[in-house]
């Protein structure tokens, strides 16, 4: 069972001669299967990148004709194939078409175009990724406390909002003026009480308690809120 699946034109492909093989068909059938497919007006225009003929020699030295198939050309023809031993082939093609997909991904390029080419593609993804990377690396890189109302302007509210948004997530809940977390999360170091000095409109100074975030409370706050769906404005799309 082993080659399955070759490298063809830098793509993964398998042949007619391998599938007849492997699941026991003649291979005429299988050619007769192929040219059925693509022969339908219908179908001719999404199966034409599917399948590309090729060239056998045969035991007695004549030239016969045979398809290569991508993955979705070998789906395309194997989906009537049933039975147990026929679903167990499927599987072994399956990871044997990803394995040498995985191979192709860390091919590397022969030409100056296509170097070109593989560098530009590789810009665009640092680009997108680029933003995540500014927050999270900033985000790691303080070691201190971050109030509240950093941590909100990062992701466009108002701290007011982002304190109801917390609350309504059930992370925390207010006790007389002070924000603090649920039982749940309080003994998981992502937060710090300490005493917050401040004047109030009668010019006297007072004392009360405020919560900081963490760092490691600030890494959990951005994966929860991702897991909903709420990211920081710089990974928001434009």
């Amino acid at each position: 069972m082993k080659d399955l699946v070759i490298m063809k034109n830098k793509q993964a492909v398998t042949s007619s001669l391998r599938v007849a093989d492997t699941f026991g068909k003649q291979h005429k059938d299988v050619l007769e299967a192929i040219n059925t497919k693509i022969s339908t007006a219908e179908n001719s225009a999404l199966l034409e990148n599917m399948f590309v003929e090729g060239q056998y020699t045969a035991s007695n030295g004549k030239s016969n004709p045979m398809y290569y198939m991508n993955r979705d050309g070998f789906a395309f023809i194997v989906m009537g194939f049933t039975g147990h031993k026929a679903d167990n082939f499927k599987l072994q093609y399956i990871k044997a078409f990803n394995e040498m997909e995985d191979q192709v991904k860390f091919q590397v390029p022969s030409t100056l175009p296509e170097a070109l080419r593989l560098a530009a593609d590789q810009a665009e993804k640092i680009s997108v990724l680029q933003p995540k990377a500014d927050y999270t690396d900033s985000m790691l890189a303080n070691k201190g406390l971050e109030t509240i109302s950093m941590i909100a302007k990062n992701y466009g509210y108002s701290t007011r909002e982002f304190n109801k948004l917390l609350h309504g997530l059930g992370i925390q809940y207010k006790q007389g003026k002070t924000w603090l977390l649920y039982a749940k999360y309080q003994d998981e170091g992502y937060t710090h009480v300490e005493p917050y000095e401040y004047t109030n409109s009668d010019g006297i100074k007072q004392v009360r308690n405020t919560m900081k975030w963490t760092q490691v409370g600030q890494k959990f706050l951005y994966d929860f809120l991702k897991s909903k769906g709420i990211m920081p404005l710089v990974e928001q799309p434009a």
